[in-house]
């Protein structure tokens, strides 16, 4: 039987929520090991002057603990 854990993080990206997300799979993968999946739980931009500046994602990543 595999034992799961969910932990929440949270990232940004001036490029897109896409990017976002693999910024916050990616810090992750450094302290985390064995990871699953990742569950975009929210998505939220920063406006600046009119114009989207920067996208947030909330993320909730899996891993299995050994």
């Amino acid at each position: 039987m595999a034992i799961l854990k969910v932990i929440e993080i949270l990232a940004n990206s001036d490029k897109s929520w896409e990017h976002a997300t693999q910024k916050a799979v990616e810090k992750a993968s450094d302290s985390v090991k064995n990871i699953k999946s990742a569950y975009v739980q929210s998505q939220s931009v920063v406006v600046e002057d009119g114009k989207v500046a920067e996208f947030r994602v909330n993320v909730k990543i899996t891993f299995e603990v050994k």
